[in-house]
């Protein structure tokens, strides 16, 4: 592990210095040993230059302060340990050169981030897809089919490990190359919801799974909402597939705007709950999303090869049984009355429709899903 990455997490330990001090003193010192050797001058014209005339060193590194540092950094044995309590872990930091330039330029920045699996995929080209913990099975086979397009297209779909949505966008993205990135609202030592571990344990081995929060840190409620933010800052979008009006998928959404980053949503019918954040996204000025096109049109950063791929693969053919369904329920004997095949085979084939995610089977009988 990165030797200053250490020092930083051990400075910030050691001293209980909040996060936008510590982003602070990674920009006055790049590297921490920096900080025992600054001069008092030269800490005094970097905070006038950060905070305005007004400001004094003394509020950002004051001379006690800088003598407990050089004391840390002088533990090797508190270095030792800690390198040991992180040996299954590994460490990003904003002076890092790897660490994600979108997210680099949020507002609020975590200075140290903790990250167990692919760490290459830092430097990927992201997209969000989040949406209900709850949602119907047209919205959870969306989200792993969006997201798997994304993977196979060379984009890593980012999301948040909860389940219903996120959990279908990771499962979807990790089976492409791309791969997947879970922001975790608790340590990255930590499966929460236990019922994602296989997904969790499989993203650790073939995909990245970070978080801001310490190793040991319990999944919080009032941490979730904040972890949003790095959801939305690492990726150039975010994908919202079934949100209700209140629900953490619009928080990301409202980040992602306020980070300047591109807002796409799934329209759903006006009578479902699950569809009014999507819809109200929608009329707010997101963009209205049915195909993979939809995304990558808006997003000219984009590779020209990759726009070029996704726009030129080929539809596939509906089939010809899906013509006389509706995107209303219709009951078996209606579809027998406009079909020539027997009751067995419409059965059939309208099971085989169902797996392939044309059709899906509800309370008023069958209905068109694309």
């Amino acid at each position: 592990m990165d030797a200053d990455a250490l020092l930083w997490l051990l400075i910030q330990q050691q001293l209980t210095i909040p996060p936008a001090q510590l982003r602070a003193l990674m920009s006055l010192a790049g590297q921490p040993r920096r900080l025992a050797e600054i001069s008092a001058d030269e800490v005094q014209q970097f905070v006038v230059q950060r905070y305005g005339e007004e400001a004094r060193s003394e509020q950002l590194l004051s001379a006690p302060m800088r003598d407990r540092i050089a004391g840390v950094l002088s533990d090797s044995n508190a270095l030792a340990a800690l390198a040991e309590q992180h040996a299954h872990c590994e460490l990003v930091c904003l002076t890092d050169e790897d660490y994600p330039l979108l997210l680099s330029e949020i507002v609020d920045p975590p200075p140290i981030v903790f990250m167990r699996g692919r760490r290459e995929l830092l430097q990927s080209i992201m997209i969000a897809v989040v949406g209900s913990r709850r949602p119907s099975r047209r919205g959870e086979q969306d989200a792993h089919a969006f997201a798997q397009a994304l993977s196979a297209h060379g984009i890593t779909v980012v999301s948040g490990m909860a389940m219903g949505v996120d959990g279908a966008a990771h499962t979807g993205a990790m089976q492409e190359a791309a791969a997947s990135v879970a922001v975790l609202g608790c340590g990255v030592d930590i499966c929460y919801p236990r019922r994602n571990k296989a997904l969790y344990d499989a993203m650790v081995e073939g995909g990245l799974v970070l978080s801001e929060y310490p190793l040991g840190s319990p999944p919080l409620p009032h941490q979730f909402p904040r972890r949003n933010r790095i959801i939305s800052g690492m990726s150039l979008g975010v994908l919202v597939i079934e949100a209700a009006i209140k629900s953490g998928s619009l928080i990301t959404a409202r980040q992602a705007l306020e980070q300047n980053r591109e807002v796409f949503a799934l329209p759903g019918s006006i009578h479902s709950p699950a569809s009014r954040g999507c819809n109200a996204l929608i009329r707010q000025g997101a963009k209205l999303v049915e195909t993979l096109e939809d995304i990558v049109e808006e997003l000219p950063c984009l590779p020209p090869g990759l726009v070029g791929a996704v726009l030129e693969s080929p539809e596939a053919e509906p089939p010809a049984l899906l013509a006389l369904l509706e995107f209303a329920p219709l009951t078996l004997d209606q579809l027998a009355a406009r079909s020539t095949l027997p009751v067995t085979e419409l059965l059939s084939a309208l099971g085989e429709l169902e797996l392939a995610g044309w059709v899906e089977q509800c309370s008023g009988g069958w209905q068109r899903c694309r």
